[in-house]
């Protein structure tokens, strides 16, 4: 027998040559692996959601290493390591500005994802396993901004730091890592860093890689609309990621605006055995629920929210996709929901216990 395999023969060499440098670099990455295709509704806003929060990690990671470089995690110069952040380092106000304002952004944007994920049964049957790997980034999310929080080191970080070891006693042995008697040698508030800097984006990354995976496995859910022989146009991944990039510029426009104009404040050193400030907003609710209930309150309003959402794929398991035809399931997120913003605002209502 004579001859080589197709891959080998002059023809497709030539292929490739024709396609000029983006060949050879497809020939060793398989870039053109990308390009496969989806539907045209996924992008749109609504369905560019999940890919908005990535270009707000992205921003966060960037300015993040950049914040590393003048912050120092002793609980003695925490503070002023802050301070002199905004005062006397070159785009330092900009950046931790900017960071800031990302990681808002970042919790609002992945709950609206998880809100439009749930509205149009995105999690069902075979996706009941990637809504999962979705709501442990939100999970993931919202730990980065409690961990950020207490980096200030200022009145609210120490507060929030104060709360975070009286849960973590209520869980016992599961929340020992969470104590300063985990790790005598070494402040609780340098482990809660190195989580922040090290753990919490490096568990986002790796979910985030299985979070694509899965997408590209199963394809974007259909829209409910299209239903039966309806067809819809498609369009390659890459038409996808040049959309979400244009929402995402659109993002950092309006988030560096606000870093400008609205830069967050930084709180004198912590004083130990007092609490007068409130949680960042997506704490407001476990914050009344504290307020009313005590401590205990937040551990276990914690656990409820976490199993009604992880529950929702494994109990709404028909067919039926869009939100008008799921009453009890659409009625009873909506709920869940009033309840969270109820509690919010009533947070403005309440005087801060003294619960530490």
């Amino acid at each position: 027998m004579t001859g080589h395999s197709g891959a080998n023969t002059p023809t497709s060499e030539n292929a490739r040559k024709r396609r000029g440098p983006f060949g050879a670099l497809d020939e060793r990455l398989g870039v053109d692996a990308l390009r496969y295709a989806v539907p045209d509704h996924a992008n749109n806003l609504g369905w560019s959601l999940g890919g908005v929060s990535v270009v707000t990690f992205v921003i966060l990671l960037v300015t993040g290493v950049y914040l590393a470089q003048f912050y120092n995690p002793n609980t003695e110069s925490a503070n002023q390591s802050v301070r002199e952040i905004s005062t006397e380092v070159w785009l330092g106000e900009f950046s931790r500005s900017l960071h800031f304002w990302s990681a808002n952004a970042m919790v609002l944007v992945v709950f609206l994802h998880l809100l439009r994920v749930v509205l149009h049964g995105s999690y069902k049957r075979p996706r009941e396993m990637n809504y999962l790997v979705g709501t442990a980034m939100f999970a993931l999310a919202v730990a980065a901004v409690f961990t950020g929080t207490v980096l200030k080191w200022d009145q609210q970080g120490f507060e929030a730091l104060q709360h975070n070891i009286k849960v973590a006693e209520l869980l016992g042995g599961l929340g020992f890592w969470f104590t300063p008697e985990a790790s005598e040698n070494l402040p609780l508030l340098v482990r809660l860093y190195v989580a922040h800097i090290m753990l919490i984006p490096g568990l986002i990354i790796i979910l985030l890689m299985v979070h694509v995976l899965l997408v590209k496995q199963h394809g974007i859910s259909s829209h409910p609309k299209n239903t039966g022989a309806r067809s819809e146009r498609h369009e390659p991944f890459t038409y996808h990621v040049r959309r979400v990039g244009a929402f995402g510029l659109i993002l950092l426009g309006v988030l560096g605006v606000l870093a400008l104009l609205v830069p967050p404040i930084v709180g004198p050193t912590p004083v130990e055995g007092v609490e007068v400030t409130k949680p960042p907003w997506m704490f407001w609710w476990l914050y009344t629920l504290e307020n009313w209930f005590g401590q205990g309150a937040i551990l276990w309003g914690s656990v409820v929210f976490a199993l009604l959402v992880a529950m929702l794929p494994f109990v709404d398991r028909g067919p039926e996709r869009s939100w008008r035809k799921r009453p009890i399931v659409i009625g009873g997120a909506a709920l869940v929901l009033v309840v969270l913003i109820v509690l919010s605002i009533l947070v403005f209502f309440v005087e801060p216990g003294q619960n530490l």
